[in-house]
């Protein structure tokens, strides 16, 4: 095959990546272009994104990747964005943004689905999506919009698919919601792999105002606007990878069977498996499991798990209260020496997943387990860490039991991708606490996954990617390092 080249954007809640892919027919080489902050900034009483930001760093970025390119003289042939679930940026009638999208942790959605579940009754949303029930679902987001009388405009996309509809400038055509990501939402039913005309209806949302669904790996069209005045990317095309990045990182797992487990480690923690077909039995609702979509019409069955969002909060709180601070690598050898904690909290209590105030956050969960506080100060970060630490690896194997007990499957290997798969000192805790042989999947796995999915759709020229290809690109692409 000819040289290929593309460029993968993982927008990330707390920092962002671009990152440039090169194969010349018999090695990949990547490299990161570029990585900028994000974060929600608080304005009356509501949290938002700076879309403005998160746009003008990709626009970066994908200069900065183009200056990357080892033959000066060749194009960029495609260009993918991948990024946390869920949040949307509202259209008006011209397709225009109309303000920056609220955060998944605004508070505007706390009451809003035992509201929704009057409209349409839980077990029948389970059955309908096989979605886990978590508040800040594009669902309850948009009925909360409705309810609170905030007008969603002529239409909404998520924020990785907005990206992409403006890198097409703003093409219409190019206006989708691809499928990973769009299952996220619960707003698909889960057997049609559509929208559900039921909840829409039921719930009182506008199903007009949603984008039609597409695979991942969908060409959306030549790149068009400021970024089609840089020379490389003259024949660029726009491809949606899998937009959500978790469907991104288990497509950077280079495995293309499916008698294995993972974990994708990072703020968020994601515990799961792949199945060929949804599971919204009985006891997937109990354990609140959720059917996600995956590549080549798998599914992602999965859970949500606080991840290293605690320890990330207790940082800037121990920061912002001493002159002290502390990286995750100390942390992790201090926490090597000590005894390992034989207390844990419930990782997933609600007010875990709010900003502000972690320390005493996590004592409070502590004090309802029976168990002692941890003084809050950064001398003592090294106990709260570790007890973070502890909670998170007995909480992977209460769930990897429970997938194991739903599915009826037994696992031979766990893969930990993604940011926390380079703490070994969790590593080894899950590993004692499940008994699976752990692997460690890459590192930028979102990446890694966007990018075999960009380099399968160009081989394959749009059709709708494999499974076994995105694994075969995957694979050459861990060969390669990123920085």
């Amino acid at each position: 095959m000819h040289n290929l080249r593309c460029v993968a954007i993982d927008l990330g809640a707390g920092s962002c990546r671009v990152s440039l892919a090169e194969w010349d027919g018999n090695a990949a080489r990547v490299h990161v272009a570029h990585r900028y902050p994000n974060g929600p900034v608080e304005r009356e009483g509501r949290l938002w994104w700076q879309l403005d930001q998160l746009c003008d760093g990709a626009d970066e970025g994908l200069d900065l990747a183009a200056r990357l390119l080892a033959d000066a003289s060749g194009g960029i042939d495609s260009i993918g964005v991948d990024g946390w679930a869920v949040d949307y940026v509202r259209l008006d009638q011209a397709g225009k943004a109309l303000a920056n999208p609220l955060c998944y942790r605004d508070p505007r959605t706390e009451n809003a689905m035992p509201e929704v579940w009057e409209r349409v009754p839980r077990e029948r949303l389970y059955e309908l999506t096989g979605i886990q029930f978590l508040r800040f679902n594009t669902l309850y987001q948009l009925y909360a919009d409705r309810r609170d009388g905030l007008e969603p405009g002529a239409g909404w996309l998520n924020v990785p698919e907005y990206l992409l509809y403006r890198f097409t400038g703003s093409n219409p055509n190019a206006a989708i919601a691809e499928y990973t990501n769009s299952t996220h939402t619960q707003l698909v039913n889960a057997r049609t792999r559509n929208w559900c005309d039921e909840i829409f209806g039921k719930v009182g949302l506008d199903r007009s105002a949603a984008p039609r669904i597409v695979p991942p790996g969908t060409q959306l069209g030549p790149v068009r606007g400021e970024i089609a005045n840089l020379a490389a990317y003259k024949a660029a095309r726009v491809i949606a990878p899998a937009c959500h990045d978790t469907g991104a990182a288990v497509a950077g797992i280079p495995d293309a069977t499916i008698d294995w487990a993972f974990i994708s480690s990072g703020t968020w923690s994601l515990v799961g498996a792949v199945l060929e077909e949804p599971c919204t039995s009985a006891a997937a609702l109990r354990e609140n499991f959720t059917n996600e979509g995956g590549v080549g019409g798998r599914i992602r069955f999965l859970k949500n798990v606080n991840g290293m969002w605690l320890l990330e909060e207790c940082l800037r709180e121990w920061e912002s209260a001493s002159a002290r601070s502390w990286t995750v690598p100390e942390l992790v050898a201090e926490c090597e020496r000590l005894p390992v904690p034989e207390t844990i909290f419930n990782v997933d209590a609600p007010d875990l997943i709010l900003p502000g105030h972690m320390p005493s956050r996590i004592n409070q969960e502590l004090e309802k387990a029976g168990h002692a506080r941890i003084p809050e100060d950064p001398d003592h970060a090294p106990r709260m860490a570790g007890v973070i630490f502890a909670s998170l690896a007995a909480r992977y194997a209460d769930v990897l039991r429970a997938l194991q007990e739903v599915t009826g499957r037994k696992f031979r290997r766990l893969y930990v991708v993604g940011g926390g798969s380079q703490n070994e000192f969790v590593n080894c805790l899950i590993q004692e606490h499940t008994g699976l042989e752990l692997k460690h999947g890459p590192i930028e796995s979102s990446t890694i996954g966007n990018l075999a999915i960009q380099f399968a759709s160009l081989e394959g020229g749009s059709a709708d990617v494999t499974s076994a290809d995105v694994a075969r690109w995957a694979e050459r692409l861990v060969r390669s390092s990123i920085p």
